[in-house]
């Protein structure tokens, strides 16, 4: 099957802007995602799609391919779907850019099983940590036994009968998309409504009664959705 990794990076960012150029130990973020996703799948097979050109120029410079999108684009999945439009993949690894722990061996995970499976919807979750749970910016997941996606959260779910959070896991920003759930996703008018209310673009998905299998990874990563979390992952990341 046809596929490749697609980072979708935008500039205007509600809650941090211009987040993907954000210096980590010396390189913009946007970096640290594609360079994590070359050494999975080859550059080859790795591109970036983005609506602004400060993006584009410093990704090129650093031998990036990039696809330009609209500024229209409501999450980093309809600009993953428009950018479809132009390359026509059979699937599409979707890493967020701000991601820039993403661990190389969970994106080729994903990716091999998309190539034998391509018409599914994944996404990869860990277990939580304590200080977590309480992050609005960290979703959490609610799995079945059989790890299909039942509900994603910012809030602890789920809850006991005490209303006492009992987050165990939360997301990973690696999914895998077939090329029909992407037409699907981006032909909807706008968000849905789950999708609106908690701001997690997965749950048009269930919004839309399309099953999501969620593939369990070992925890470590961060993403940065506020200037809090790059605290955090600037820690982690050390000087390396």
């Amino acid at each position: 099957m046809n596929g490749a990794v697609i980072i979708p990076a935008r500039f205007e960012s509600s809650r941090f802007p211009g987040k993907p150029l954000i210096d980590i130990h010396g390189k913009p973020m946007i970096r640290h995602v594609y360079e994590k996703c070359v050494q999975a799948v080859g550059r080859q097979n790795t591109i970036i799609a983005t609506d602004d050109n400060k993006i584009k120029e410093i990704s090129n410079s650093f031998g990036a391919k990039v696809v330009m999108t609209s500024s229209d684009c409501l999450t980093g999945t309809d600009r993953i779907a428009e950018a479809n439009k132009i390359l026509g993949l059979d699937f599409v690894i979707n890493v967020q850019g701000d991601e820039p722990m993403t661990k190389p061996d969970d994106v080729k995970m994903v990716y091999r099983f998309m190539e034998n499976n391509s018409e599914n919807v994944l996404n990869c979750f860990c277990k939580i940590k304590k200080d977590e749970v309480v992050m609005a910016s960290v979703p959490k997941v609610v799995v079945s036994e059989t790890n299909k996606l039942i509900y994603m959260s910012r809030s602890g779910v789920p809850f006991n009968k005490n209303l006492k959070p009992q987050a165990n896991y939360k997301q990973v920003c690696i999914y895998g998309f077939s090329k029909k759930h992407l037409e699907l996703f981006s032909s909807n008018p706008g968000k849905t409504m789950n999708e609106k209310y908690e701001d997690l673009e997965i749950l048009r998905f269930l919004d839309l009664d399309i099953p999501v299998q969620m593939f369990e990874v070992e925890p470590g990563g961060i993403a940065v959705d506020t200037p809090e979390d790059l605290e955090r992952v600037l820690v982690a990341m050390g000087s390396n």
